[in-house]
């Protein structure tokens, strides 16, 4: 038997491409008078979100914006960066969401390698926004978004935000993507060289990992959102369009204070947030703290959370699911799927095993610890390291205009991570080390290069190597060991790093002597890193 007939073939009516564009569809059409944005003073329905964003979309329409166009933007978490997340893929063109820590010269360089055609900037973010266009000497749309909750700032563009608005219409019609591989968003890595990587992602990746964030935390419908996770971190993991599908309440906070935290949790009804480790650290260490209700669930990624933070945050009504991912995979991808036979463990023991980085999302094919030298899976031992592969939808379509890279990452039909790992017997990867020695902290990935470049061109420095030190409220940061040349101090060198690197890339501690080395002159970073530890 063969089903293969012309009677069983491919049509309109039996398939679509997966796409964000048909979530905010269904939630206009069936949820349009329940709550989706919460911002200061400011309370928008779905209708009229999904209203705002057929406007932006048909208003960058009339100029020009169409298919695999790239539209960058600089804000922080704002319902302006929700409706960008909403409105481009109708458009077909390609959301590049920038780190608003970036200096001008990285993001005149994400603007030119990208080859943005509009850019969107939070006037709070002006004058940076200013001299990267300059730097970039692109020919740029750009749209001033005055957010009425924002410290204010002067005006770039052409037109604001709410003008683009007026020009759009109201009835633009949803439309799919002609192939759900085709670019959604665009996301830059920090990388380990000096420039960052373009990651691209597709509409069936974000569509499918929107649908792995219901499954994995088994959310229900209308869950009320707390933005403490940067939007512009792997386009919000994809909560954007998560909580977009669930009828859920966005509740934003451009910056994430604990007292503006509480009162989110006490007000709004918060059951959901996402965001590092040093979010819980501001919740549990916070010195005033309002009472709620309700139980709430935090997803938390980057360095493992402490035992003791994980019990804390318990004892308050919040449980905590650690996941792990990269921007080549959508943010979280892999999960530490909490066993029913956990919740008779030791409170010490269950907070061990949950400080694990699990197993791989519902919706992943598959992820795997390999020998990179044999390719072959490693024992399940907890000892054995080896380095995390990915494999299946959630992972990018690739590195934009690099293809050796791209080439080097997708090998044997696997992506390399270059994080290191052990298995358990259980099946659970845990990180070991990083062997692209990125540097994760409060959630920003910081390439240890870059600080070792910058600290190499003072003239009294003949050697550094910058390594991850742990940190309470970070997670962790970057400290620099460095063999001198010449006369030079520690709050020399600080000094020297503030005027080079972005105030999160520099190094918070100096520690001088001679460095390990292999044999071939290599430096043993392991061995700093166990000094970093011991010196704690």
């Amino acid at each position: 038997m063969t089903f293969d007939g012309p009677e069983l073939a491919r049509n309109a009516a039996n398939h679509t491409a997966l796409s964000p564009v048909s979530i905010l569809k269904r939630v206009e059409r069936v949820h349009p008078e329940l709550p989706a944005q919460v911002h200061g003073h400011i309370r928008r329905s779905w209708g009229e979100v999904a209203e705002r964003c057929k406007r932006l979309a048909s208003a960058l329409a009339k100029r020009g914006v169409g298919k695999g166009d790239t539209v960058a933007l600089i804000a922080p978490n704002i319902p302006e960066a929700l409706e960008c997340a909403l409105a481009l893929p109708m458009l077909g063109a390609v959301l590049n969401a920038n780190n608003t820590r970036l200096d001008s010269g990285t993001i005149a360089y994400i603007l030119e390698h990208g080859e943005a055609k509009v850019l969107l900037v939070d006037t709070e973010f002006s004058a940076m926004a200013a001299e990267a266009v300059a730097q970039s000497g692109r020919d740029l749309l750009i749209v001033d978004i005055e957010d009425s909750e924002g410290p204010g700032g002067s005006r770039i563009g052409a037109l604001t935000y709410d003008d683009l608005l007026a020009e759009g219409d109201p009835t633009f019609a949803y439309t799919l993507p002609d192939d759900e591989w085709d670019a959604l968003a665009l996301n830059y890595t920090s990388g380990t060289t000096g420039r960052p990587k373009g990651v691209v992602y597709s509409h069936r990746g974000a569509w499918t990992n929107a649908v792995n964030n219901v499954v994995t935390w088994e959310m229900p419908h209308h869950p009320v959102y707390l933005w403490t996770l940067p939007l512009f971190h792997c386009n919000g993991w994809c909560f954007p369009w998560t909580i977009t599908m669930l009828a859920g309440t966005h509740v934003f906070l451009r910056a994430p204070r604990p007292e503006a935290i509480y009162d989110a949790f006490a007000d709004h009804g918060v059951t959901h947030l996402c965001g590092a480790p040093i979010i819980m650290s501001m919740i549990s260490g916070a010195e005033q703290k309002r009472d709620f209700p309700q139980k709430i669930k935090m997803m938390t990624a980057a360095a493992p959370p402490p035992a003791s933070v994980i019990k804390g945050m318990e004892a308050m009504g919040i449980s905590i699911t650690h996941v792990y991912g990269l921007t080549e995979v959508y943010g979280p991808a892999v999960v530490c799927a909490e066993k029913p036979v956990w919740a008779d463990l030791p409170a010490q023991e269950r907070a061990d095993l949950k400080a694990r980085q699990g197993v791989a999302y519902e919706l992943e094919e598959d992820v795997l610890v390999l020998d990179p030298e044999t390719g072959e899976p490693v024992p399940w031992d907890a000892q054995t390291p080896g380095e995390v592969v990915f494999r299946g939808n959630i992972v990018m379509k690739g590195y934009l205009k690099a293809p050796e890279e791209t080439a080097k990452a997708f090998k044997d039909g696997w992506f390399w991570s270059g994080d290191i790992a052990v298995q358990h017997s259980d099946g659970y990867i845990e990180i070991r080390d990083r062997s692209k020695d990125i540097i994760i902290s409060g959630g920003e990935n910081i390439s240890s290069i870059e600080v070792e470049k910058a600290l190499y061109s003072h003239p009294a420095v003949s050697l550094v190597a910058v390594v991850a030190m742990p940190d309470e409220k970070w997670g962790e940061v970057p400290c620099a060991f460095v063999e001198l040349c010449g006369a030079a101090t520690e709050d020399d060198l600080l000094a020297h790093a503030k005027a080079k690197l972005a105030g999160y890339m520099r190094p918070k501690k100096v520690i001088f002597g001679e460095l390990p080395k292999t044999t071939t002159g290599k430096i043993r970073k392991n061995e700093l890193r166990d000094l970093v530890r011991q010196k704690r």
